[in-house]
């Protein structure tokens, strides 16, 4: 007997997972998550993301056993890091491009983090799914915008400042919906940085771009 015929028949699972393919998989991850901020995670149901998928629910279910596993696969898939990537010469530069960049997608993943802010505290894995989707790389790429900052000796490494600056942008983005009622843009980002990140760290605001005279040509 072979070692395949004692390990006997693949399980019927894992041939029915290889027929979605990543296309439809991530019209289901796209639809649960746009159902949560839409109507919050307890709201949400794998009938109704079959619905809206024009799937039978079975699929979802033979995919992901629960909702919960079927969210935290949904969040994992979506792990990127915005902020990875800036570099503009000089820390002032990349922290206000960094607020910009957070301003542009903070209303999107703003409306997801509280709509799982309930749920995650029952939910383990789910905590841990959002948190590796949506914080952890954003706050990896600050911190290493803060290193070269600190590389490139615009602030003395052992700057107290430096240990607080990802609660203070990340925190502005989770507290302005609830103290103003609306999301932190790249404007108010950007203002905020000017006003309160770069004074806490000792730099200077960005000089003010002056109008171009007009041409006589």
């Amino acid at each position: 007997m072979t070692s395949q015929a004692a390990e006997g028949p693949e399980p019927v699972a894992a041939t029915r997972r290889s027929k979605i393919t990543p296309e439809r998989e991530k019209e289901f991850f796209d639809a649960v998550l746009e159902q949560i901020r839409a109507c919050g995670y307890e709201a949400v149901t794998m009938e109704g993301v079959a619905a809206t998928t024009r799937c039978s629910k079975s699929t979802l279910y033979r995919q992901w056993k629960t909702k919960p596993q079927f969210v935290v696969a949904a969040l994992r898939s979506r792990r990127t890091g915005r902020l990875a990537g800036i570099d503009t010469g000089s820390l002032v530069g990349d922290l206000c491009e960094a607020a910009r960049a957070t301003g542009r997608w903070s209303s999107h993943d703003g409306a997801l983090l509280q709509a799982l802010g309930h749920a995650v505290h029952g939910d383990e894995d789910l905590a841990r799914a959002l948190r590796e989707a949506l914080i952890d790389p954003e706050i990896e790429a600050l911190r290493a915008i803060l290193r070269r900052g600190v590389e490139r000796g615009e602030i003395p490494a052992d700057h107290p400042a430096l240990e607080y600056i990802p609660a203070q942008m990340f925190g502005v983005v989770r507290a302005r919906p609830v103290v103003d009622g609306e999301y932190a843009d790249p404007d108010y980002l950007v203002r905020f940085v000017e006003a309160a990140v770069l004074p806490a760290l000792g730099l200077a605001r960005p000089s003010p771009q002056r109008p171009r005279p007009p041409s006589t040509g």
